[in-house]
């Protein structure tokens, strides 16, 4: 009993780092995941990468295909449009629901990580901000006091990441997501949810010129994966 435990501890912190290096791109859409491979890289056996690339599967990072094995999955353009339709009504209702139940403490935290994004935007440092950027929408998932919801906001969240990260990229984007933050802020203080809800749903959704700016990005993904996996350090 212990010795499963054990593989299977192991196969779930081969599936957090396998998801961390797909979602920042160091393995690109396409990549194909040898698990012989992934097991040498990694100083582990087979079964837990085997077991952690079907875990990745089943949440959509991961295709497992006839006679190739695992390859990291490519999301089209229309289906990218689609994830943030539904990323963005997610963060309306976290929004709409942090307005009437965020506590003091979580009122404190969110307005200490607005500053802290400002100290990044101000920095011209988009990795920074982009980090900072997923503690801010993390807070108001939790400031919503719905479990559910929280959850798959931030599963969603982690899905999007790259693409997130990406738009970051897109020029005066980073100014523009701070000046947006201050109006959701402003909102969520003032209790009113359904204008939270309308400033979150613009914040996120991605459509027009941003969604054109964010598929011209898209090629960014691949060259910035091909560059880290050389100099990617073993866990």
């Amino acid at each position: 009993m212990e010795s499963k435990q054990r593989t299977s501890r192991r196969s779930e912190q081969m599936g957090d780092l396998i998801e961390e290096r797909i979602v920042t791109g160091v393995y690109p859409p396409g990549m194909r995941l040898d698990e012989t491979e992934l097991a040498s890289g990694l100083g582990v056996s087979r079964t837990p990468i085997r077991e952690a690339l079907i875990q990745l599967s089943s949440v959509g990072l991961v295709e497992i295909r006839p006679r190739r094995g695992a390859i990291v999955a490519e999301i089209g353009p229309h289906r990218l449009c689609e994830m943030f339709e539904v990323m963005a009504e997610l963060e309306a209702m976290c929004g709409r629901l942090a307005a009437r139940r965020i506590t003091e403490p979580e009122q404190m935290a969110l307005a200490a990580a607005h500053q802290a994004c400002e100290d990044a935007r101000d920095a011209n440092d988009p990795d920074t901000y982009y980090r900072l950027n997923e503690q801010f929408h993390h807070l108001i998932y939790a400031a919503s006091h719905n479990g559910f919801l929280e959850e798959q906001a931030a599963a969603l969240h982690r899905r999007l990441r790259p693409y997130r990260r990406l738009q970051l990229r897109v020029r005066d984007r980073m100014s523009t997501s701070f000046a947006e933050h201050a109006g959701i802020v402003e909102a969520i203080l003032a209790e009113d949810g359904e204008l939270a809800a309308e400033r979150l749903r613009a914040h996120v959704v991605v459509q027009g010129q941003r969604f054109a700016d964010l598929v011209a990005s898209l090629p960014m993904l691949g060259d910035l994966g091909r560059g880290q996996a050389k100099r990617v350090p073993k866990p």
